[in-house]
């Protein structure tokens, strides 16, 4: 007897392909980072991202990934989808470009991180994001400034990189 599968056997359609496609985009196109930048960017972006949906998302229910609250599923997204989109904005910015230039990258960007977030948000099983009182409008303003404190922490670790000493402890 064959069963027809259930919902919830579809529930990560969306979030596994975005998962795959972002990273493979991240590391097939990298040109720019190290892999030092790509773990500073990596964490950085977690440990940024889990302190922003504390409140955001956790403490006053903004938004929230498949259901309210904390749930294992509910790291993937934290884990591995930010991260690579971060990666792909930092190694596609056209630094050496006018600040016209840039500006436009930053509102471009912006722009495909919308369209993908109001993808996320049609129903399951393609989706996986829900919207609480937290509007794509809001994001609209939030993410320049979090790509901004992105770029501003991506210079300071290639400042750092050029001022190595680092503690061999193999020695």
């Amino acid at each position: 007897m064959v069963h027809a599968k259930s919902k919830k056997d579809y529930f990560m359609i969306g979030l596994t392909i975005a998962i795959i496609t972002f990273n493979l985009t991240a590391f097939l196109t990298n040109k720019k980072l190290s892999r030092s930048q790509i773990v500073h960017i990596w964490m950085f972006t977690i440990a940024f991202q889990q302190t922003f949906d504390i409140f955001v998302e956790f403490k006053y229910h903004g938004y929230w990934y498949f259901g309210k609250g904390i749930d294992w599923k509910g790291l993937l997204p934290h884990l591995f989808i930010v991260p690579p989109v971060n990666l792909m904005f930092l190694n596609w910015y056209p630094s050496e470009k006018k600040h016209f230039i840039r500006f436009m990258y930053i509102f471009i960007f912006v722009g495909f991180i919308l369209l993908y977030e109001a993808i996320t948000l049609i129903p399951e099983p393609w989706a996986y994001f829900h919207n609480g009182w937290w509007k794509l409008w809001l994001s609209a303003i939030v993410d320049p400034i979090l790509l901004l404190i992105l770029l501003f922490y991506y210079n300071w670790i290639c400042k750092l990189e050029q001022n190595k000493q680092c503690i061999v402890m193999d020695k």
